[in-house]
């Protein structure tokens, strides 16, 4: 018997009889002699409507207080949880994100934890207790609400994971587990039983919506076994249902390509005509980060006479019209320089620690494109990942092909 992480998405915990189906998971896991804490999200739809509130009162908004406002979604998911558990005969509390307390800096929408005070916390589980803890939010060293951003409450559990040194947090969300394919892509897309922290992170990192890449980042740091699984089954997560994240030493049997991946939050940006001088790379991509817009895949291009060159680079869609207004800026100091765009492209990857002993990967990607006229844009790889850039029509097309060619089909 153990000490669990339980956490529930704003899915899981939507309305009243699904936070009721919550509190049987959770009791399910005390019978079987675990000790538990829980971690959930606000209902789903909470937390969008309550940003829509800030904006109607105020399109600039104090930061401060719109964290104030956007937890409030988790302490009332918290709060009916601990009294579903209660009603079951179970000792359970609510904490908020400032009792526990979760510290983290004052980067108000976006804030990072930088420790959690677990002492009260464990204190209070080992006594038997369930803890119901607020995901999604901290507290500054001054005492002000913070809020973790985009997937902030996986983030919070891993965290606190970590902090309590529980053997296993259990993610509950609405898809089964991690695939070697998107499923509603590949029909013949099959979970995967056990995937690296390596993996993982790469495949949170270009599109993979499962896991946060944070949240992900935290458990490989911290090393605590992370499991994504269901919260609409009736397997309890001590069944070992869905899919565990953990270290490469845990996986007996490695594949080369453990799963294919694709993103279509892309758009790719070219400067041509820049001239090749040292420093222009910097007076490119410096005011890009300045203005905190990330780039991605970058290749650059020499013309014959080694006088210019030409810089191609991909960032996030939604940063696309920003990241144009700092490049012309930036081409009225490059005389002749000239800026292209297009949010027509998508990137697919495949990814497997089976890669750092295996070769020609890369060139099966490439011949399998080949055959079905899919022209390559861009390509960066890493030890356990090969990404391309390619037209967005192709997208379904170049994910299916790699999955067969990889043999990842199911039965294949």
């Amino acid at each position: 018997m153990g000490l669990l992480v339980l956490k529930f998405g704003g899915t899981s915990v939507a309305n009243i009889p699904a936070i009721e189906n919550v509190a049987n998971k959770v009791a399910g896991e005390i019978q079987n002699g675990h000790k538990v804490a829980v971690v959930v999200s606000a209902m789903a739809g909470v937390t969008n409507q309550l940003v829509a509130y800030c904006s109607e009162i105020n399109h600039v908004f104090d930061p401060l207080e719109y964290d104030a406002v956007v937890a409030s979604g988790e302490q009332v998911t918290s709060g009916l949880l601990a009294l579903a558990l209660q009603k079951r005969g179970i000792q359970a509390r609510s904490w908020m994100g400032w009792q526990v307390p979760i510290v983290t800096n004052d980067v108000h929408g976006k804030a990072r934890i930088q420790s959690i005070e677990s002492e009260a916390l464990k204190k209070s589980v080992m006594n038997g207790d369930v803890a119901v803890i607020a995901g999604f939010q901290g507290v500054t060293p001054d005492g002000r609400i913070t809020t973790l951003g985009r997937g902030g409450s996986d983030t919070s559990a891993v965290a606190v994971a970590a902090a309590l040194k529980a053997d296993r947090c259990d993610i509950y969300t609405d898809v089964h587990g991690v695939y070697t394919a998107d499923p509603r892509i590949v029909n013949r897309a099959r979970k995967i039983n056990k995937i690296s922290y390596e993996e993982m992170l790469e495949m949170a990192s270009v599109g993979a919506k499962v896991l946060h890449t944070r949240s992900v980042e935290l458990a490989m740091k911290e090393r605590v076994p992370v499991q994504v699984l269901s919260s609409f089954e009736s397997a309890l997560g001590s069944d070992l249902p869905g899919t565990l994240v953990v270290g490469e030493d845990a996986i007996v049997e490695q594949e080369v390509v453990s799963s294919v991946t694709y993103s279509r939050d892309e758009a790719k940006v070219t400067l041509r005509s820049l001239p090749d001088i040292p420093g222009v790379a910097a007076k490119v991509f410096g005011p890009l980060a300045d203005a905190s817009i990330n780039v991605d895949m970058i290749v650059q291009n020499l013309s014959p006479d080694h006088k210019k060159t030409d810089i191609t680079f991909t960032v996030t869609r939604a940063d696309l019209s920003k990241a144009l207004e700092v490049l012309k800026n930036i081409a009225r100091d490059l005389p002749g320089t000239l800026v292209e765009s297009s949010a027509d492209v998508a990137k697919v990857s495949v990814i497997g620690i089976g890669m750092r002993s295996h070769v020609g990967v890369a060139q099966k990607m490439f011949k399998t494109l080949a055959e079905k006229g899919i022209n390559i844009q861009v390509i960066t790889t890493s030890e356990i990942k090969v990404s391309v850039l390619i037209s967005d029509e192709y997208t379904e097309l170049a994910v299916r092909s790699l999955h067969t060619a990889y043999g990842l089909d199911h039965g294949g």
